[in-house]
């Protein structure tokens, strides 16, 4: 049967924003499905994990009778995949890292399990496992976001900056303010050599904003490069610029090439007393400022800030970062997986199922 031509004539009145309506309750209706999806899987793929290790420790069967166990499946459901050897060892690595059912609730439970993947085999404590996936679900993180974060150290490093942010922001900013600063920040991203002079990491900060903003963490946005201001007729320019959507104040960046000295501060709390009388307005909170050195004497840093009136925070960067020995456990790769079952998404949404 032919299907008759849509008809070209103008649509009714409203019909745009009908239609903009329905696509947008189509998308979370989709969205909202494929979590339901995810959730029931790795409900499922804990339950598996639980019965062989319980199985295991009740009966005394050994590690052989997974590998039947990957068999039978396969040949029971030849349509699924997920079956494989190497995915149950995972299923029950996954039980066995959380014994309790009540974690399919929280973070873990509204992860792909791609997502888990990364957390069983890239960490071992069970705190950072937890941390790692709450920001990945707060945060949106992709699977390949989330293993470079985990091999950044990127929650360890969070709130270790040295601050007076203690007694000099307000009680409710005072923790968020600490926490969106970190120590020390990798810039490993942009190739520099450790020789490489203030204006050349701005340069390559700048061009390499969207890895910046991801390391700088989640609530940054970018203002601008050697933000011109002008004070009693002469010209200053702040390195970087940028506002926190969450603290909803400006946060002034400054640059050093060497180590930190006191009278750094000095250029700094220049530009913030400059930014909150000619750039901030009545609803911004107190503007912050960040100082980035090649290297600091925390005491010293510490002395200094104590002087200080002005919300500051110093912290170190490195150009270039070995990443951190892989902590891989002796389960199989993720690889492994992956060549088993098909490789999985980069965002992970659509699992090995």
């Amino acid at each position: 049967m032919t299907e008759r031509p849509v008809s070209l004539t103008p649509p009714p009145s409203g019909y745009a924003d009908w239609l903009a309506a329905l696509k947008t309750r189509i998308h979370s209706a989709q969205q909202r499905a494929a979590l339901a999806v995810n959730r029931e899987l790795v409900a499922l793929y804990w339950q598996i994990g639980r019965d062989i290790l319980e199985r295991q420790r009740r009966e005394g069967w050994g590690a052989k009778v997974i590998e039947r166990l990957a068999q039978d499946l396969r040949s029971a459901f030849p349509d699924m995949k997920g079956f494989s050897r190497a995915n149950l060892m995972y299923m029950r690595a996954f039980a066995e890292a959380w014994p309790d059912e009540a974690i399919l609730q929280q973070a873990v439970g509204q992860l792909p399990w791609g997502h888990n993947l990364v957390l069983l085999s890239k960490l071992k404590a069970t705190p950072q496992r937890l941390l790692y996936a709450q920001r990945a679900v707060a945060h949106g993180w992709s699977r390949a976001v989330l293993e470079m974060q985990i091999e950044t150290r990127q929650v360890e490093r969070e709130g270790q900056a040295v601050t007076n942010f203690t007694e000099r922001l307000p009680a409710p900013d005072t923790d968020l303010a600490q926490q969106s600063l970190k120590d020390p920040y990798l810039f490993d991203f942009l190739r520099l050599g450790n020789e490489a002079h203030e204006r050349e990491i701005e340069a390559a900060l700048v061009q390499h904003i969207t890895q910046f903003l991801l390391e700088l963490g989640a609530g940054f946005a970018f203002v601008g490069r050697q933000v011109h201001l002008e004070v009693g007729g002469d010209d200053f320019f702040i390195d970087l610029l940028f506002y926190h959507l969450k603290l909803r104040c400006y946060v002034v960046i400054e640059l050093k090439a060497d180590k930190f000295k006191p009278e750094h501060l000095g250029q700094l709390g220049f530009y913030l007393t400059a930014v909150d009388r000619q750039v901030k307005s009545a609803h911004d909170g107190p503007t912050i400022g960040l100082l980035l050195c090649k290297s600091k004497n925390k005491v010293v840093a510490e002395y200094a800030l104590g002087d200080t009136s002005q919300p500051m925070g110093i912290a170190e960067y490195k150009l270039l970062e070995s990443l951190p020995a892989d902590l891989q456990t002796g389960l199989p790769s993720i690889e492994q997986i992956e060549r088993e079952l098909g490789a999985l998404p980069d965002d992970g949404s659509g699992e090995d199922d």
